[in-house]
């Protein structure tokens, strides 16, 4: 039976763990979280040992993979294996070796499986394994009309009280970006005293979000949002923000994507540089959306575009940096606009 995430988390508590858990869906906060309550509940129950796998390069080694399951811990009686689907797509090897393992599960193995698309053409027979096994998680986006009531619960669930104008002007600020309403609620949190909330309180705790900030702008590019990360710069340049002061966060999220792209193109390992280049978790899906799109060198001419767009609105050399740099966060967002860089 497919459950929500939150409905899963919700039964992590009520008995021992099942030995499989896929977890999969567009809504990237919705999968961390649930990923996070099951190895939470893990090492509760004694899992003390971790091991992720995700692609490096093309695919994840399925061979290495079948291998770690064969073989008995060095160190904790009880592990959870990891497998990181981007795409949530096995291909036949990863197929096969999932089945395989759900047809015989290992006493002193939890397998969990998360990833970060999710339809009908994604499940096969060996998501129906993990069904007959295990347990099945879609973290599908939260809908506009929604979103008041997810809101809400978070709300209360981190000790805050507000009533539901106040959510609704929350809803509205966030425009429907989880990330961004569980960032806002987190400092709520801090901030709010114990007191209910009501509109005008909750205007004076949140801060404005249609004072888009250079981080969410980025983000917006690097997720493949164009049309939003086009928004986010009209609402910058309103608030009076100049290109400069843009370029040193730009520049720095394209340097870490290049150096990424490098080590995925050569084969390398991936999950270390995500290591090396600090890297979070939760942002580890972006990035890896984002070098789907785009091939190494493409980077390096996003890098060489970005030097052009800072001397531009330094005046060392001609054009709108404005638009230049428009036409950047786009091409790093649609692969359609390869050449709309000039």
């Amino acid at each position: 039976m497919e459950l929500t995430p939150e409905r899963l988390v919700a039964q992590l508590g009520q008995g021992p763990l099942r030995p499989v858990y896929l977890i999969a869906g567009p809504e990237t906060l919705r999968v961390l979280e649930a990923a996070d309550a099951v190895r939470t509940r893990a090492r509760e129950q004694g899992y003390a040992e971790r091991e992720v796998f995700e692609p490096e390069g093309r695919d994840i080694d399925w061979n290495a993979l079948e291998a770690t399951l064969r073989a008995p811990s060095l160190f904790a009686a009880r592990r959870v294996i990891e497998i990181r689907l981007p795409t949530t797509r096995p291909g036949k090897d990863g197929a096969a070796a999932i089945t395989a393992f759900c047809d015989a599960p290992p006493d002193d193995i939890l397998l969990l499986v998360t990833g970060g698309e999710w339809s009908r053409q994604h499940g096969g027979k060996w998501s129906e394994a993990i069904g007959r096994v295990g347990q099945i998680a879609v973290a599908w986006g939260v809908k506009p009309h929604e979103m008041p009531d997810w809101i809400e619960r978070r709300l209360r669930s981190r000790g805050v009280s507000a009533d539901r104008n106040a959510v609704q002007r929350l809803a509205d600020r966030v425009e429907g970006n989880l990330l961004a309403a569980a960032q806002e609620i987190d400092k709520l949190a801090l901030l709010a005293e114990g007191a209910t909330l009501d509109t005008a309180r909750m205007e004076d705790l949140v801060a404005d979000a249609a004072r888009f900030d250079v981080f969410r702008l980025v983000d917006a590019a690097l997720s493949g949002q164009a049309a939003q990360a086009v928004r986010m710069l009209a609402g910058l340049r309103a608030e009076g923000e100049a290109v400069p002061a843009l370029m040193g966060m730009v520049v720095m999220e394209l340097q870490r994507a290049a150096a990424l792209a490098r080590v995925q193109a050569r084969g390398g390992n991936l999950a270390a540089e995500f290591r090396a280049q600090r890297v979070w978790d939760s942002k580890q899906a972006v990035y890896t959306r984002a070098l789907q799109r785009h091939p190494a060198p493409r980077w390096e001419q996003f890098l060489a575009a970005a030097g052009r767009i800072d001397r531009i609105a330094k005046g060392r050399a001609p054009g709108d940096a404005w638009q230049a740099l428009e036409r950047l966060l786009v091409a790093v967002a649609e692969p359609r606009a390869a050449r709309v860089m000039g």
